[in-house]
């Protein structure tokens, strides 16, 4: 295990911080290689099977590249769930199980759930689990992405309704929802000169990045349609870029939102956002 941990450390100390190749060594050990917890904490000894040498050298190669860890494994565990992730979809954020745990919590008799831009499927099929009585829909843009989403869905053993959808371009029809939820692409232009690289470099921009000039495009389309898709009384959730949190509480109240809330996330930002059909 020092010999192992040693090579690792060469690999990766000069793009990593010493606390990332430590975090990186331990998943590398456990995750990829298989080797228990016990025998990486007290360095005992560990045979490598050619397929292990093949294995640790492709992803030391991966991550000199900066390619995020949950894509080499090819999963990521995300409310006690476990999904996989590839590099069309979004890499699953802790601070997004706040809201679904959130959205859970308050849904209450809430008979139908809709997940806009669903990515992994990693919110849809949560809160699925946690709502075993709900009928859950999820819909994205990207075919690559719910193709994704419905393996995690069938391996997580839910029942989510997947269909593709632009919501930019979608005309609300009869069908409605309790609940809707969104984690929309958010970021604006200007943020990727403070971006990682790991994901800047690999995570899909369609799902990440807004103009510039209208950072609130998919609130606004969102929040619009919702007025005719959600039943009365019904909740609009959103994760939110935490330099607009004000701004989308305004345009929602404008809107005719009532019970409007802003929410922060573990960190202390400004994160999630409630607003309830009058």
């Amino acid at each position: 295990m020092r010999e192992l941990a040693k090579r690792i450390n060469e690999a990766l100390s000069p793009h990593y911080t010493q606390g990332e190749v430590g975090a990186l060594a331990r998943i590398l050990a456990t995750e990829l290689l298989g080797i228990s917890q016990t025998t990486y904490y007290l360095k005992d000894d560990v045979t490598l099977t050619p397929a292990h040498e093949a294995r640790l050298t492709d992803a030391l190669a991966r991550l000199q590249k900066e390619e995020p860890i949950q894509y080499i494994l090819g999963y990521c565990d995300f409310c006690d769930l476990r999904f996989g992730v590839t590099p069309a979809v979004l890499i699953p954020r802790p601070e997004t199980s706040e809201l679904v745990y959130r959205i859970a919590q308050e849904a209450g008799d809430a008979k139908s759930v809709l997940d806009i831009g669903t990515g992994s499927g990693c919110i849809a099929v949560s809160l699925a689990k946690l709502l075993p009585h709900t009928n859950v829909t999820a819909w994205d843009i990207s075919p690559a992405a719910l193709e994704v989403a419905r393996e995690n869905s069938h391996a997580n053993g839910c029942n989510v309704r997947f269909e593709q959808r632009d919501i930019l371009t979608y005309t609300p029809a009869t069908e409605q929802f309790d609940i809707i939820v969104s984690n929309p692409p958010y970021i604006k232009e200007a943020e990727k000169a403070t971006m990682e690289n790991n994901v800047l470099l690999w995570e899909p921009h369609i799902a990440l990045f807004v103009p510039d000039d209208t950072p609130l495009l998919f609130y606004r389309a969102i929040a619009a349609k919702a007025l005719t898709m959600l039943t009365n009384g019904g909740r609009l959730y959103f994760e939110i870029n935490r330099e607009h949190g004000a701004e989308i509480i305004a345009m929602l109240q404008q809107m005719g939102y009532c019970d409007t809330i802003l929410l922060k996330d573990f960190a202390d930002n400004d994160r999630m956002i409630r607003a309830v059909k009058g």
